[in-house]
């Protein structure tokens, strides 16, 4: 803490109350809405956590078939907005960037209720990104299934397949797991912004535009260039340590909030094994699981009393890699899921009503000479 309060970075400042998720890093601890993770993403449907986030109870049966045709009906894009992907397509626009771009069009056709406008965000995010990536691939863009759930239908834009019972799970393990994080920066950034009393778009596009940053967003794909780098398990320690020595960060290892293994990391490593099982090549899975335990040994040689362990990285980039996406979509697909939270931390702030103005601490000159003339 420096003086005067001032606490870089806001670090460790409590700037909400929230009854979305609970993060315990000391502990290795993801609570979701009263839930574990562990529990919670491997289970339910995403739609099921959507309803838990937005309204702090699961949903009955009916309530859920309700919600989950409620999303499926309000898919397809603006128009406008595909007519926005169709001209940047050829520019190979980054997808992330697209998305920015492509999300604050939503709206053009949407109703100005908070709540129908949230669940039109929610379940135009997937075809944004489908859409976009079959565009700048030179391909049509493929229209949404209504008899598809969120997951599925997502990877069916993509690829024009139904997808396997395995790859739809794994997905929707993914979405559930990233779906909320307590007040990271892109939550933050909505919760600002809505808290002007600013529009829900408004909100959600400044959130895609702090997880782009890769200080936030974070690198999954240069986890597992990482492992295809290595190649083979006899490989992994010569290359570690040749990292290591070199000064090099092990991409995938480490956390600013856990000093434990990442939750979600254990959540998703148990989902790629299933998936990898079903409907993959084990052999990478197994390469991953290798080149883990190598690197966690050899972090707690180099950099003895730093506990630096898995990150929800690390297997990330095996579980989307494994259902078939290729890594620039690794971010954008995040984005899907955290839209959800995002817009329950709206929600939330929305019922607060307080606007978020953090003070500064002026550091620069101070006049020295008579007021009313110019210091030069």
């Amino acid at each position: 803490m420096q003086e005067n309060g001032y606490k870089p970075g806001l670090e460790g400042v409590v700037a909400a109350e929230t009854r979305l998720s609970h993060v315990d890093g000391q502990r290795g601890e993801l609570i979701i809405a009263g839930q574990r993770v562990e529990a919670l993403a491997p289970q339910a449907s995403f739609e099921a956590v959507v309803f838990l986030l937005w309204n702090g109870r699961f949903p009955t049966p009916s309530e859920e078939a309700e919600f989950v045709a409620d999303l499926a009906s309000r898919r397809q894009l603006p128009a406008a907005t595909m007519q926005l992907l169709t001209a940047v397509a050829p520019q190979q626009t980054p997808p992330m960037d697209a998305l920015r771009m492509a999300a604050a069009t939503l709206d053009l056709d949407s109703p100005t209720d908070n709540r129908a406008l949230a669940t039109t965000l929610l379940a135009r995010m997937p075809t944004i990104v489908a859409a976009y990536d079959r565009l700048r691939h030179g391909q049509q863009p493929i229209p949404p299934d209504p008899a598809l759930g969120h997951a599925a239908n997502y990877l069916q834009m993509l690829d024009g397949k139904r997808p396997s019972a395995a790859r739809s799970r794994a997905l929707e393990t993914y979405l559930n797991t990233v779906v909320d994080h307590s007040l990271n920066a892109s939550t933050f950034t909505a919760r600002v912004i809505i808290a002007t009393q600013s529009d829900m778009v408004s909100a959600i596009v400044g959130a895609i535009g702090a997880l782009k940053g890769p200080l936030h967003g974070g690198a999954p794909g240069p986890a597992l260039d990482m492992v295809f780098e290595i190649g083979t398990l006899d490989r992994a320690e010569p290359y570690l340590r040749q990292k290591l020595e070199a000064g090099e960060r092990l991409m995938g290892f480490g956390h600013r909030v856990y000093k434990v293994r990442d939750p979600r990391a254990e959540v998703l490593a148990i989902a790629a094994e299933h998936l990898f099982e079903a409907d993959g090549d084990k052999r990478l899975y197994e390469l991953v699981k290798g080149v883990e335990k190598t690197a966690v040994s050899l972090l707690a040689e180099y950099k003895p009393g730093r506990n630096l362990q898995t990150n929800v990285e690390f297997y990330t980039a095996l579980l989307l890699n494994g259902i078939g996406l290729e890594t620039a979509l690794f971010t954008p697909t995040f984005a899907i899921g955290r839209t959800a939270g995002w817009i329950a931390h709206c929600f939330e702030q929305l019922e607060n009503g307080r606007l978020i103005r953090p003070s500064a601490r002026y550091v620069g000159a101070y006049p020295t000479v008579n007021e009313g003339t110019i210091s030069r």
